[in-house]
């Protein structure tokens, strides 16, 4: 599917030496939107604000005003960051209508650099599914098929890159929602290391795995978003220091580069389609010249379970702010204040934000901690150190994203088992804080497959180039 995006560095280049205005890519990018409605993969346009910026960029470019390195480049963001000029709802009724005060950082730094926010992306609410189909609002459509789902929760996000609305788009990652649907969309959708990127401003789902996903066409976009982003924030005091050399692509070589095919992923459970293209393309990364190698990472059996023991646990707490009392909905027809919280939660809630809060309030209840959350924790210190282990003979680690590709919709809408196995090969990496990223990587049945990619933390420059040498690999 060919793209009238250049690449973003291009496209802001030619913004900045006038061989297109930002005025005409923003008109470009909200008459794609406009014409592929159907497919429900935003929320709310901000025709005004981003016609208002473009304006803007143009009248100071004439002056003879430097820019930035995203001058005039339109882009979309999940609708689970505070943005100015749209509702920010999470795809949820319980936010619907709150108008953001402030807006997420990493917003404010794509706008500083010259970028413009035209549309809020679809996702599964609060950042609850594999599949876009727990949006309050309705599911977002698989580009390559109406009928499946585009993954989740960043479906929206994933599915506006693939339609072509914009070049990137936003989304956030806590155990696969940028990864999954760049594999069941088909295009690039990139995790960083824990901490890398600021999440001040984006609606928190788990404070302990949430990372901000960039979705692409290529990885050497994702990697000029990531140098835009990347770094210390003092809204969010879990983030940590960018890498010296930043994040451009520079080493595009596969030579000598010792990848680890885990073994865990490739065994029961994997469709046959996706197997076949997925070792398919990791032949032709040993074609390239990598030394691949199978590595096993026993506690990754346990990764999923560890993931919905821990994260409910966190997503119970963080949705408790949603009470119906201080900002988005609250039921009119309460007679008291207890009659408010049990009305506004029971009618602004979906059911899948309700089933996580049962759990979680479960798992952290008298009697029951012990037995979950903390071995919980205790397996997942065991899972990071053997990601550590296996990361002292490899340099990367390789398999599949999702077992399966986009499944139909409605498929799975009523097994909540069947739907969170969907982020069986993607929370592994959540749990360890470490950067992953998805690359397409041939198709099964005609529909997309993802390679999945991981690399130590804080060795996000070096996954990013290896993903960028992949990429051209897999597109030869």
């Amino acid at each position: 599917m060919a793209s009238q995006w250049k690449p973003v560095s291009e496209l802001a280049n030619d913004v900045q030496s006038g061989v297109i205005s930002a005025s005409e890519l923003v008109e470009a990018s909200l008459k794609t939107i406009a014409a592929k409605s159907e497919y429900h993969a935003v929320l709310s346009v901000l025709e005004a604000s981003a016609r208002a910026r473009a304006k803007d960029i143009d009248t100071r470019i004439a002056k003879g005003e430097t820019i930035g390195k995203l001058a005039g480049v339109p882009f979309i963001a999940k609708d689970n960051f505070l943005v100015f000029g749209a509702e920010t709802t999470a795809a949820s009724n319980i936010l619907k209508g709150f108008q953001a005060p402030y807006q997420s950082t990493a917003i404010n730094l794509l706008e500083a650099e010259g970028a413009i926010c035209v549309a809020k992306a679809n996702l599964d609410a609060f950042g609850h599914g594999a599949s876009t189909e727990n949006s309050d609002f309705g599911p977002t459509l698989n580009p390559h098929d109406k009928t499946r789902v585009p993954g989740g929760s960043s479906g929206g996000s994933a599915a506006a890159v693939v339609l072509d609305m914009v070049p990137f788009a936003l989304g956030t990652d806590t155990g696969g929602s940028s990864r999954q649907p760049a594999s069941f969309s088909g295009c690039v959708g990139y995790k960083p290391t824990y901490g890398l990127i600021s999440r001040s401003g984006v609606v928190a789902m788990a404070s302990s795995t949430d990372t901000i996903g960039t979705l692409a066409r290529s990885v050497e976009d994702v990697a000029t978003i990531t140098d835009v982003l990347a770094g210390i924030d003092e809204l969010d005091s879990t983030t940590i220091q960018r890498e010296t050399e930043g994040y451009a692509i520079t080493d595009t070589s596969l030579k000598g580069k010792k990848i680890g095919v885990v073994k865990e992923y490739m065994g029961e459970g994997l469709d046959p389609g996706v197997k076949t293209a997925i070792e398919s393309a990791i032949e032709k990364l040993a074609r390239a010249g990598a030394e691949i190698v199978e590595v096993s990472i026993p506690s990754l059996a346990l990764s999923l379970a560890i993931y919905y023991i821990l994260v409910p646990a966190e997503i119970s707490s963080n949705l408790s702010r949603y009470d119906g009392q201080r900002f988005g909905y609250s039921d009119a027809s309460a007679t008291n204040l207890e009659d408010s919280y049990v009305k506004s939660r029971s009618h602004g809630f979906g059911k899948e934000a309700k089933r996580r809060i049962i759990i979680g309030t479960h798992v952290l209840s008298s009697g029951y901690y012990d037995a979950y959350y903390k071995k919980a924790q205790l397996v997942r210190t065991k899972l990071i150190n053997e990601f550590n282990s296996v990361f002292e003979s490899v340099d990367y680690l390789v398999g599949p994203t999702a077992p399966t590709t986009a499944f139909k919709l409605g498929e799975n809408a009523n097994d909540p088992l069947q739907m969170y196995l969907a982020d069986v090969m993607t929370v592994g990496a959540s749990l360890a804080g470490l950067p992953a990223i998805v690359i397409p990587a041939g198709s099964s049945e005609d529909l997309p497959v993802g390679l999945q990619l991981m690399s130590p933390a804080k060795t996000d420059n070096q996954l990013l180039n290896v993903a960028a040498a992949a990429q051209k690999v897999m597109s030869a």
